[in-house]
């Protein structure tokens, strides 16, 4: 059968070029558009100026009438609002959970009036918050997913107590959005290059990706890095080999129910001899795209470029380029017939 699967960029993978100014929101839904990304990830703290503090007034109707006519432009479709839960906004405490909720309820209207389906959750939020907010958020159409994002993942208890959130009140409003940083299988050269470039033990350096490659123990490498008391960049080093998580990609099968979102995390697109179209270094999306078409996945795989912090100190930063192999990769995947 020919995969369901759709395609999509979180503007996230922009954010170098945003900050600098080279590129504004209308610039970022124009370059996924151009590579037939169609679904348009977003996220207001970072891109949608004047995103209000929860309990100020919502942005004006005028903003929406201008996203929506950004959207027909383009032919783009909103898909997800990525949440951020400030839960440390005041000195001395933490936001209690009615706090919570009502930043959640702001995201879940900011969602609707965008006319997206479905909220990132961010994965420090209380899964209780997300079920008290869960009647707000299916009567505005709106579905939330917490994001398994590394070093968490499906084993995780706090993962766990969100799906079982989500088994209680349905799928229909409550699941999860994998992010394939789980996946990361081989650690990623510009992580390694750069902690090189920042002075970094080469050969410990190179004993960290050895270890990480081979799922060696990470921890007990960092433990004793720690204990040798190395320089903090090559202990910094060997912590990302304890962040970074090399899942199977057969989880998702156990998951198929509760998956509502796909990040699709890369960090380095490369050419590879043989083939057309450029491969990601660290995750195998050729072995996830068709895990994702055997359970049924319909929904987006959304583009997110987290290489740029990593090069931005020895060349230039092209998320452009490197967002459009990373589609050029998914639309060859996807395009193939199972």
């Amino acid at each position: 059968m020919t995969s369901q699967i759709k395609r999509g960029v979180s503007l996230y993978s922009y954010q170098h070029e945003y900050v600098h100014g080279t590129m504004d929101l209308e610039d970022c839904v124009a370059a996924a558009a151009k590579e037939g990304a169609l679904g348009i990830e977003t996220l207001g703290e970072q891109m949608i100026p004047g995103f209000p503090f929860p309990g100020q007034p919502d942005l004006p109707d005028s903003f929406y009438s201008w996203w929506q006519d950004l959207m027909a432009k383009y032919g783009t479709t909103p898909t997800v609002h990525d949440m951020f839960l400030d839960t440390k906004r005041y000195r001395g405490r933490l936001l209690n959970h009615s706090e919570m909720v009502d930043s959640l309820k702001r995201d879940i209207r900011h969602t609707a009036k965008l006319g997206a389906k479905g909220i990132r959750i961010i994965v420090n939020t209380p899964p209780e918050v997300v079920e008290s907010a869960a009647p707000y958020a299916r009567d505005h159409g709106v579905w939330m997913g917490v994001e398994v994002h590394s070093p968490y993942s499906f084993e995780d208890d706090w993962i766990k107590r969100h799906l079982e959130v989500a088994a209680r009140v349905g799928s229909d409003v409550v699941g999860c959005v994998p992010d394939m940083g789980i996946f990361v299988h081989k650690l990623p050269r510009v992580v390694v290059d750069r902690a090189l470039r920042d002075g970094a033990d080469p050969e410990l350096a190179h004993e960290i990706v050895d270890t990480y490659n081979s799922h060696g123990d990470t921890q007990a490498l960092f433990d004793r890095l720690e204990r040798q008391g190395v320089d903090g960049v090559t202990l910094g080093l060997a912590r990302n080999g304890i962040h970074m998580i090399a899942q199977p990609v057969d989880c998702l099968r156990d998951h198929a129910e509760f998956i509502k979102h796909i990040h699709a995390k890369f960090y380095e697109m490369h050419q590879v001899e043989g083939f057309d179209y450029w491969h990601e270094y660290s995750i195998p999306y050729h072995e996830i795209v068709p895990v994702l078409d055997e359970i049924g996945y319909d929904g987006y795989l959304s583009s997110e470029y987290e290489g740029n912090r990593h090069i931005e100190d020895a060349e230039p930063v092209d998320s452009v380029t490197q967002v459009a192999a990373h589609q050029n990769m998914l639309k060859a995947l996807i395009g193939k017939e199972n």
